[in-house]
């Protein structure tokens, strides 16, 4: 069991972990593609084996989180990725924390907001573009809801007080 941030030695691993749980290695964000598994971020292993990861994106004074996955139910292994990411942003500067889900993952919204995120955008029609750029993009998604549209939330992150 650790948690740690992504070496090189994790990337063809990570790839593979990617392509599993995204269909690809490729994510798709607000209209740009992506390669997590060559972008920053941390992961926890059981075992010996990625039991989560999160990897993220850094531009100028943001961080956009591009993948979340956990391999084990209930074991908050998301919730403590998510925490080590608040705390990277926080340490390093960032001043939001934005990410984006599809219109179908309402438990992964609500995930989200009680982590302190809010809904600060629905772009409609969004993924249906992304699927000319990746096919791989299923049609439904969680309860056979159609896939259509991209919620972006957004974290204000304040910085850490000096005392």
């Amino acid at each position: 069991m650790g948690r740690s941030a992504i070496k090189d030695s994790d990337r063809e691993e990570l790839a593979e972990f990617v392509k599993r749980y995204w269909h690809s290695t490729v994510v798709m964000s607000r209209g740009k593609k992506f390669y997590p598994h060559k972008e920053q971020g941390f992961l926890e292993r059981r075992d010996g084996k990625v039991a989560g990861l999160l990897t993220f994106h850094v531009e100028d004074d943001a961080m956009e989180i591009l993948t979340l996955n956990s391999t084990l139910e209930g074991e908050r292994i998301g919730s403590s990725l998510m925490l080590d990411a608040i705390d990277h942003a926080r340490a390093t500067g960032c001043k939001r924390i934005c990410l984006t889900t599809t219109n179908d993952r309402l438990r992964a919204i609500g995930f989200y907001q009680r982590l302190g995120f809010r809904m600060v955008a629905l772009n409609l029609g969004v993924v249906d573009e992304a699927r000319k750029a990746k096919p791989e993009i299923p049609l439904t998604g969680e309860r056979g809801v159609p896939i259509h549209d991209e919620v972006v939330m957004e974290l204000l992150v304040e910085p850490y007080l000096e005392t």
